[in-house]
């Protein structure tokens, strides 16, 4: 018996060892962030044999893929805008409209050269807070299209207002308007096979985005498009925080859900659809052609400035993070931020941490309710850890807050679908709108100030009376937080 026990622990030790030195080997190969590496490698060792399967199926480098393509007339015709826009902002030719592009220039700059994102200011923006009023328009966009709509959801069910857009396309569809219709795999799984029948037969193109070859197991499971864009015959764009189900409208579980969302109309829709063009190559055989169908110059005369900008795994500048801080870091009096889930890397932390010990009013609003209960629980972990930085942090209770962006000076907004976490910075496929106009920014201001009406905040005395057990949660919860 003591033999058997003595070869039982030998073996178990060796296996550990082998496991260290094979966990190690492969996720330093991967040359993945530290931050990340060491929270893989946590993992792996504990648990020494699904850590791997995990690994496996959540951890696949995709960064050094080229997934999205463009012809080579497009690329000529994209550098020659790009190119020439920079170099009229650069020397101060540009003509601004608003003072507010003006003082952001560099960061305009920024995305014109790392996200190919041109600026804009002949755009207009109708914001909704609430899902009702956003479907509403939507479904009469749509009823009015004349030549094509398309759609790219992260997350389409088959509930109510699900099988009503759905009957709506297929009508327009059998109209004759050109309908192409892309959906995440993961988040199109509780997508029944009659909706899908249903708008295949309708002539509805459709298609998923990043779908699984093996029937229970995707490799790329982890890397999701969360954007959530419709365009319409190229005049009208829509995007932001909203996918399509029931709960946008009203959850018996969340109650009414508080989000942001945008229809856009100016040359701001022509990003708009060039990011759909792309997504839509990279998940269909059908290679769309960019021509005067799908992209035409605005004839309207409005005056907000805009860059439309994506970010991805599939690129390593973290275009829309990187915006974020430098909003943050030009600053003077105030950043209010509302996510959903607050989990962010050491650089917005410092950032924000800078900035409050500047002066600057910075406030941080979330849901007090989760939707995932591992990933709430590091999100009120990390809003906990700002008050020692001086910076206010909210809990929103008139609903689900869904929103994400970020607000400063009165000048500036961004707004879209990405989260202020590592996963919305470097595992998803994101789009945000970048805004540089100073009534809109003090519209959405003034929409912060609305909700902290129904929020309260978390204070250091809120810190201090958490049990034993909730700070040990927390703790391992922002232990994780990389992979999350």
């Amino acid at each position: 018996m003591s033999q058997y026990i003595t070869n039982f622990t030998l073996n178990f030790s060796t296996l550990i060892l082998i496991n260290l030195l094979l966990s190690s080997v492969v996720v330093l190969l991967e040359n993945k962030r530290p931050v990340s590496a060491l929270a893989w490698l946590f993992f792996l060792n504990l648990f020494p044999i699904i850590g791997f399967f995990f690994y496996i199926l959540l951890s696949e480098n995709i960064s050094r893929r080229k997934i999205f393509s463009y012809t080579s007339k497009e690329i000529s015709i994209f550098d020659k805008i790009l190119s020439s826009q920079s170099e009229d902002v650069r020397q101060g030719n540009f003509p601004f409209s608003d003072g507010a592009a003006e003082k952001y220039r560099e960061l305009i700059l920024f995305h014109n050269h790392l996200s190919e994102a041109f600026y804009s200011q002949n755009n207009e923006i109708d914001f909704f807070y609430e899902g009702q009023t956003k479907f509403d328009a939507l479904f009469q966009d749509i009823k009015n299209a004349k030549h094509h709509i398309h759609l790219l959801y992260y997350i389409v069910k088959s509930d109510t207002i699900s099988r009503q857009l759905i009957d709506l396309l297929c009508e327009k569809s059998r109209q004759g308007v050109e309908i192409r219709f892309l959906i995440d795999h993961v988040g199109g799984r509780r997508l029944s096979r009659k909706l899908i029948r249903q708008m295949r037969d309708a002539g509805i193109l459709l298609s998923f985005f990043f779908p699984s070859k093996l029937k229970y197991i995707n490799f790329k499971a982890n890397y999701r498009n969360h954007r959530k864009l419709v365009i319409i015959d190229g005049d009208i764009g829509y995007t932001g925080g909203m996918n399509v189900g029931d709960e946008y409208i009203y959850s018996k579980r969340f109650g009414l859900w508080r989000d942001t969302h945008m229809r856009i109309t100016g040359d701001a829709v022509i990003a708009l659809q060039m990011r759909f063009i792309l997504d839509w190559r990279a998940a269909s055989r059908e290679f769309v052609l960019v021509d005067d169908k799908y992209m035409h110059l605005s004839q309207k005369s409005n005056k907000v400035g805009m860059q439309i900008v994506s970010s991805g795994p599939d690129d390593i500048n973290d275009q829309i993070k990187q915006g974020y801080l430098k909003i943050i870091n030009e600053a003077t009096q105030y950043i209010y931020i509302q996510t959903p889930y607050f989990i962010p890397d050491s650089s917005i932390i410092d950032a924000l941490s800078i900035a409050a010990a500047s002066g600057i009013d910075v406030r941080i609003m979330i849901p007090d309710r989760a939707d995932h209960p591992f990933v709430y629980t590091a999100t009120k972990a990390y809003c906990m850890d700002m008050i020692e930085y001086g910076i206010k942090t909210y809990m929103y209770y008139g609903g689900f807050l869904h929103c994400k962006g970020i607000i400063s000076d009165d000048t500036i907004a961004s707004f879209g679908t990405c989260n202020f976490d590592i996963r919305s910075f470097r595992l998803n496929f994101e789009v945000n709108a970048f805004i540089y106009d100073h009534s809109t920014a003090t519209m959405l201001r003034q929409q912060f100030e609305k909700d902290m009406a129904t929020a309260t905040e978390i204070t250091a005395e809120d810190v201090k009376k958490l049990s034993l057990f909730n700070r040990f949660r927390s703790a391992v919860a922002r232990l994780f937080s990389p992979v999350l």
